[in-house]
């Protein structure tokens, strides 16, 4: 088969081995599989993802050839266990941040799955924005007692309201040009969030989250969703499943940024913040430097719970 230039593009779009790969400067993508030596060798992980850049071969029929993948400065990941051992997922390549929605009210906010969330964005050093969406239910004051001690923890947090499209324009300038993977639990307003910042765009993150839900179907379909003047969304409904499979108890600290300025101060090297005397931790949950509730979500992650 007749092949032409080599052509450079973003994978939008996977699905049952299949890559939709959009050219630069193009505004139709290409249908492509990889290149069979990309796939030779034992695989311990996704040769490529949605989000990746690649450089690929346009076939005299209109499909394309994947050559190669070009390096990642980051990417989201899960374990999936295997029989014959694990397997590393790509759920994203190349974000530039993770967009956690959790609603002030109506559903009463999940703060340790955002904990959670968080944890997993400083473990694989993706910038997080916190969006605390519904804050018409409870009024600015109250969105920020539940949501305000965060931005001193270096998050940065938009409150947004589509009934009066508060923090609306905000949102949208965060989003616009990056690739953002967008997260968060359900009923918390998200579809009807990416309408307000671009009309049709929660619809076509509700269709992903829909087929996503379907359990068997969960890997086979990821798609990044264009926004208008640049960029892209990443609607991640695999990032609930995510896990902390690689990291120690003892590493959990480090992805506190408030315990993990005060632990080089604590009596012991290997303090477990719990009980300890000279604990720099304990003593600063004691003067109110770090949140109870945050250092609760601190315990149980520790300890291996949701």
């Amino acid at each position: 088969m007749d092949v032409l230039d080599l052509l450079t593009g973003l994978i939008i779009r996977t699905q049952s081995g299949f890559f939709f790969v959009l050219a630069d400067g193009q505004t139709q993508p290409v249908t492509c599989q990889l290149r069979g030596r990309l796939k030779q060798g034992r695989r311990e992980g996704d040769i490529a993802a949605v989000g990746d850049r690649v450089t690929f071969r346009l076939l005299s029929d209109g499909s394309g050839s994947i050559e190669e993948i070009l390096p990642r400065k980051s990417e989201i990941v899960r374990l999936d266990p295997r029989p014959q051992g694990e397997y590393c997922q790509i759920l994203l390549a190349n974000p530039d941040q993770a967009v956690f929605v959790f609603s002030c009210a109506n559903p009463e906010p999940r703060m340790r799955m955002l904990d959670r969330f968080l944890v997993i964005a400083e473990k694989q050093n993706i910038p997080a924005v916190i969006v605390a969406n519904k804050i018409d239910l409870v009024g600015l004051e109250g969105a920020r007692a539940r949501f305000g001690f965060y931005p001193p923890l270096g998050y940065q947090v938009i409150y947004t309201s589509t009934k009066d499209e508060t923090g609306i324009a905000e949102l949208k300038e965060i989003l616009s040009g990056k690739l953002s993977a967008l997260a968060g639990p359900s009923g918390v307003g998200k579809s009807s969030l990416m309408n307000a910042v671009q009309p049709g765009l929660g619809i076509a993150v509700g269709d992903v989250s829909a087929f996503n839900d379907k359990g068997k179907h969960t890997t086979n379909f990821r798609q990044l969703l264009p926004l208008q003047g640049g960029g892209w969304v990443a609607d991640a409904p695999g990032w609930k499943s995510l896990a902390l499979w690689d990291t120690r108890p003892e590493e959990i600290d480090a992805y506190f940024p408030e315990l993990a300025a005060r632990v080089e101060d604590c009596q012991f090297s290997d303090c477990s913040h719990t009980h300890e005397p000279g604990c720099a931790v304990l003593v600063a949950i004691q003067q109110g430097l770090i949140r109870q509730e945050r250092y609760d979500s601190y315990l149980r992650l520790k300890a291996g719970q949701e």
